[in-house]
């Protein structure tokens, strides 16, 4: 009887199982869907266009990409940003979100299938938050079981933090970088759990894609050494752990040094040294479970003792020459924003460009539940379920959103890799408490069957049960003493049942209840990331809209400019303006800039902001010693649009303060206040760039010139331009583009004044008069 009701059961486990299967997949495509389909708000409430500043350059790299091929992309150096200095793309660009959109291209011509490159990069975000979820629910599925995986990728399907960098036209690294960053964790879990070299070696190859992808690689193989060396402090180290971590930085770095951005950085960097120090560690630990497998106690307390000494010696020499290459660098071999992710207070001293980035801002409490929704109050939840078992996947999700939590609270770019962590522990703790529910609900259900199907059996049985049993205790008459024994067996044994772990069964009105709850939750995650992706992230930044009683308006200023400089302006011309709009005027009017938003040379930076707050005459030699043609500035004192100059200024001031020590700061502030009325100070009325924003500024308004950005009336409202002209200026005054004039000959001689009004017989005299025309060149 048990044979066949084995034999009967197996198959039934194989089906349910195959079932099960089968049913997540088509569960996983939706997901996908989703996570695709929610994205294209921008497409369809406004056109196909890239967003944003920094995905305009990458989109103008995949074009010459795809135009000249790979080994011209290597070489490549772009003379028209950073002029006069230009810069080598392929050895400064991560080539990763380039090369995947510029494959993608190439495979769809091959199928016949005609697509613009300009259409590729606009969806290649969308299609890599697919990946992204699926990728999640890999690794959810690693540590908690595939319940929880498929919640976790719904969940990183819909949340918002994801969404404001994945919408359709949003062609930024983060767009692949998210997904190569879920993988590599997911590959490392895996490894981890299997102890599999095919696995180790994928991980290795998955973080290379990684690296190619985002300077965020550093958070995985910063992480990564954390989790092991927690885990050999614990007591938890295994071959499965070696296997897992010795691949992937022997392999890692050596994938990592042949991306040209990174190079030799990726050995010689602290950024990297916690990975090279967790893995001598490692070594050591291996080779003293090794002989310790092999000797006898006392030989292995000698050995040990030994092992112990050279690998502190050891430790001390690596430890030494990392403290003399650190010591070399200035930055003790940390780069500017890692600096400012472990003192938040670094890049306010010391490093103003990186400070003046909007996304390096510390973010607000508000901005947590923005971007994460009910996720943040799920995730303590998620870590309590992660600790009933703690396993290894299980404490390295721990940690990772703790290192995560850290690092978004410095720096509100970094939300990107909480959202993940968010996602997982969320989907983690709503599948705990999911099972615990319909678990409850499914034992009061079924007591009530067995309690009904039993009413009417137990009866004629009991009365033959209690025959039987009176019988076989007359039968079997134990004495006083195995009567006693007989005693503490049952009680042992009903200690053992009582102390063995048993599954949560709550009471089925609580049950129901607590389901409806999370059904109430999970709508509102619905309606909150439906309404983000449609109207807070989807909004391309180059077109502006507003809603009044009139309707819609919208604000196409951006590319209304740009054109007019790729049509009113000569090829080799340059044009000068913050660094925010470098990539957009290279790509969009495909003119020379000065600085752009790589940000690599701030001197190059601060030269422009100097500019910007000299006064006329010497920002003009500013610009003219660079060679620049016209001048670009954004304002949006008409419209209301805070994001311009003007708001941006004292950032220009501090910039250039830092590199050239005569523009100081107080210089434009009144009593520490940033002013533009009446009472701002002279020195800020004289700057170039008020008076760049603010030209014919009270022709707007009947001559009040009232700043609906800053809300009060400008301080000097006549006055005119001598070394700059106004050429042209956009319909809603949000971009002002002026040309520099030509500078005045100098004229010698006492003659000069006669030699104008003279007629043009005395051309002998003119070109006595006129021995130097032009001194600055």
């Amino acid at each position: 009887m048990a044979a066949s009701t084995d034999t009967t059961a197996a198959p039934s486990t194989t089906l349910r199982h195959a079932s099960g299967n089968i049913l997540a997949f088509f569960i996983l495509l939706l997901i996908g869907v989703l996570a695709f389909s929610i994205r294209l708000f921008s497409v369809i409430k406004y056109e196909s266009v890239i967003h944003e500043f920094d995905p305009y350059f990458n989109y103008r790299v995949t074009q010459f990409l795809t135009k000249n091929g790979i080994y011209d992309f290597w070489n490549w150096f772009d003379d028209r940003t950073w002029y006069p200095l230009g810069r080598v793309i392929g050895g400064t660009v991560y080539p990763g979100l380039t090369l995947t959109a510029g494959t993608i291209w190439k495979v769809l011509q091959s199928l016949n299938i005609s697509l613009s490159v300009e259409t590729v990069c606009v969806f290649t975000a969308p299609v890599f938050s697919a990946f992204a979820a699926w990728a999640t629910y890999l690794l959810t599925k690693e540590v908690k079981g595939a319940g929880a995986g498929l919640t976790a990728a719904v969940l990183l399907a819909m949340v918002p933090s994801y969404i404001s960098r994945s919408v359709a036209g949003s062609y930024d690294n983060e767009a692949v970088a998210i997904f190569a960053l879920i993988f590599t964790f997911y590959l490392y879990i895996k490894t981890l759990n299997t102890g599999s070299l095919f696995y180790a070696t994928l991980n290795s190859i998955a973080y290379f894609y990684m690296v190619c992808s985002w300077g965020g690689y550093t958070f995985i193989i910063n992480l990564i050494p954390m989790h092991v060396l927690l885990c050999i402090v614990t007591g938890r180290y295994s071959s499965r752990l070696y296997i897992a971590y010795a691949p992937l930085v022997v392999l890692g770095t050596l994938l990592a040094a042949l991306v040209p951005v990174v190079g030799f950085n990726a050995v010689m960097t602290s950024e990297h040294f916690a990975s090279f120090l967790v893995f001598i560690i490692i070594h050591l630990v291996a080779l003293a479970y090794y002989i310790k497998g092999i000797l006898s106690p006392k030989m292995f307390k000698v050995a040990a003792t030994l092992v112990i000494s050279v690998g502190m010696v050891v430790c001390c020499g690596v430890v030494a020459v990392l403290v003399a290459v650190v010591a070399s660098s200035p930055t003790k071999g940390w780069s500017g924003r890692s600096l400012s992710l472990l003192d938040p207070t670094y890049a306010s001293k010391y490093i103003p460009i990186i400070a003046s980035v909007s996304e390096h801002q510390p973010p607000t409490w508000p901005s947590y539940f923005m971007d994460l929704n009910v996720l943040a109050f799920l995730v303590p939840a998620g870590i309590i379920a992660c600790f009933s078992p703690l396993s290894d996947a299980s404490s390295f999700v721990i940690l990772y959103i703790v290192m995560s939590v850290y690092f978004s609270s410095v720096m509100v770019r970094l939300m990107l890799v909480l959202a993940p962590a968010a996602c997982i522990l969320s989907g983690i703790a709503l599948s705990e408490a999911f099972d615990v529910f319909t678990r409850s609900i499914k034992f009061y259900v079924s007591e009530n069957l067995q309690n009904e199907a039993g009413d009417g059996a137990s009866a004629s049985n009991v009365s033959m049960e209690n025959n039987d049993k009176k019988e076989e205790l007359l039968k079997e008459r134990p004495s006083k003493k195995n009567k006693k024994k007989e005693k503490v067996v049952v009680e042992e044994s009903s200690k053992k049942k009582k102390t063995e772990k048993r599954p949560l069964v709550l009471p089925v009105d609580t049950s129901i209840f607590a389901l409806f709850l999370i059904v109430l939750l999970g709508a509102f995650y619905v309606v909150h990331s439906v309404w983000a992706a449609a109207e807070a992230y989807s909004a391309p930044s180059i077109v502006l809209t507003s809603h009044s009683p009139e309707g819609l308006h919208v604000f196409d200023d951006f590319r209304e400019a740009y054109a007019w400089l790729s049509h009113n302006t000569e090829v080799d011309d340059k044009v000068a303006s913050w660094w925010d709009y470098g990539y957009q005027t290279t790509a969009m009017a495909n003119r020379t800039v000065i600085v752009d938003n790589n940000t690599w040379n701030n001197t190059h930076i601060a030269t422009v902001g100097t500019a910007m707050s000299s006064p006329e005459k010497a920002a003009w030699e500013i610009f003219n010693s660079l060679d620049v043609k016209y001048v670009l500035v954004v304002f949006g004192g008409v419209v209301g649009y805070s994001s311009d100059d003007i708001n941006k200024f004292l950032w220009m001031v501090r910039i250039g303060g830092g590199v050239f020590p005569h523009i100081k700061e107080p210089d434009y502030l009144r009593d520490g206040q940033y002013r533009i009325d009446s009472q701002a100070t002279p020195t800020m009325l004289n700057c170039l760039m008020y008076k760049l924003s603010y030209f014919r500024f009270v022709e707007t308004d009947g001559g009040r010139g009232y700043d609906r950005v800053r809300r009060t009336e400008i301080g000097k409202k006549h006055f005119k331009l001598t070394h700059f002209e106004e050429v042209f200026t956009t319909h809603h005054w949000m971009v002002r583009i002026y040309k520099l004039k030509p500078q005045k000959n100098r004229i010698r001689g006492k003659t000069a004044k006669k030699s104008r009004s003279k007629s043009s017989s005395t051309t002998t005299t003119r070109t006595r008069t006129l021995t130097k025309r032009n001194p600055w060149h």
